[in-house]
């Protein structure tokens, strides 16, 4: 059984005897072997089924999917296949339950290894988001518009769709932080304090009239002065994969490679973005990489299976480092593997859903709203 699994509602956790973890039967299985089982299964299921993976996936995984992106642009694509029975997420947690919550009636969104969470969004739970919410209106803060990274669980989104608030991905966390700023005086920005913080200075925001909201102190650790001066409230959390990288690293392949062009996702600290020569979303990385000039020469902060991949795609005509040389993993997208693809497939094609997700009803309504929002952001 599957006891230990993070990032589960109590609507699921009633529901996990539904649910199984991998059969033996699927280990050690060679590549060439699930690679012919998974396309068969594919095939009969038609276009019932529709596979979604985001740029972290490995290789073996993601070449399977009908569309790849990040957050923002899986989340649009949801809405373009009416016709799926079966939407199979090969991403994490969150991004299955917004697929759930953007998908038909009649859609089953699937994640292959239900322990693919993300500890971003572990950083942020309800109760401490309502005693911040409260706490902040004992200290006579009025005018504030919450904004959620995607990166954050249903219920997170739940909240902030009923304050009026959105949800951003960092492709659209300027034009997002445009929108709540047009509608009150303050953000309060979670989970993810750097993307908040670089995103904001980047618009011309000074660091001085940004606080970081620390939930596990009273008001946030935040006396009302501070608090009544500044316009971007940050909850303090932050990504774990993109905090590995630093203006040590970015020195050290500047010494390396002299023509070096580093450039970094605004999850990372606000010094190695000022350090980096660009930095943006992963659509974006991509898309400055694979249309700079011949010769050109990059080191990229950001997950290491998509740092990979561009340089492979991208190999010889440009060079494509990752900043850490370590890489820079993404362990719980790791988690998603072909097997478990393999099973999850096979099993649809036998009448049997594994790992479903299902967004209560009570959080499905707010969370739309707020998921909708984000979508008709500019």
């Amino acid at each position: 059984m599957t006891s230990m699994i993070p990032l589960l509602t109590e609507f699921e956790k009633e529901h996990i005897a539904e649910r199984q973890a991998l059969p033996e039967k699927y280990l050690g299985l060679s590549d060439a072997e699930m690679d012919v089982r998974i396309a068969a299964a594919r095939q009969k299921l038609g276009n019932r089924l529709v596979i979604l993976g985001h740029h972290y996936q490995r290789d073996e995984v993601i070449k399977f999917a009908d569309y790849t992106g990040d957050s923002f642009r899986l989340a649009r694509q949801v809405a373009a296949r009416p016709d799926a029975d079966y939407i199979v997420f090969c991403g994490v947690h969150f991004m299955a339950e917004s697929a759930d919550v953007l998908g038909a009636p009649h859609q089953q969104v699937i994640l292959p290894d239900l322990a693919a969470g993300c500890s971003m969004a572990d950083m942020v739970e309800p109760d401490q988001l309502e005693n911040c919410w409260e706490e902040l209106t004992q200290m006579g803060v009025a005018s504030v518009v919450p904004v959620t990274y995607i990166n954050s669980a249903a219920s997170i989104k739940a909240f902030v769709g009923e304050r009026g608030g959105t949800v951003c991905t960092s492709s659209n966390a300027a034009a997002t932080l445009k929108w709540a700023f047009a509608r009150g005086e303050k953000v309060l920005f979670l989970p993810d304090q750097h993307l908040g913080r670089n995103t904001a200075y980047k618009m011309g925001i000074a660091l001085d009239e940004m606080v970081v909201w620390d939930p596990n102190e009273i008001f946030g650790g935040l006396d009302p002065d501070q608090v009544a001066r500044a316009r971007m409230i940050l909850w303090n959390g932050h990504c774990s994969v993109h905090t590995r990288f630093s203006v040590r690293q970015i020195e050290a392949v500047r010494k390396q490679h002299p023509d070096v062009r580093v450039i970094v996702h605004p999850e990372v600290p606000w010094e190695v973005v000022q350090a980096a020569d660009d930095s943006g979303s992963t659509e974006y990385i991509i898309k400055t990489v694979t249309n700079s000039p011949a010769g050109s020469v990059w080191a990229v902060g950001t997950e290491v299976h998509l740092v990979n991949r561009l340089a492979n795609d991208l190999a010889p005509a440009r060079t494509v480092l990752s900043l850490d040389r370590f890489g820079c993993l993404c362990s719980t997208m790791f988690r998603v593997s072909p097997n478990h693809l393999l099973w999850i497939l096979e099993g649809l094609v036998e009448g049997r859903v594994h790992n479903r997700i299902v967004v209560p009803d009570d959080q499905k309504h707010w969370t739309r709203v707020a998921l909708d929002r984000m979508l008709s952001i500019q």
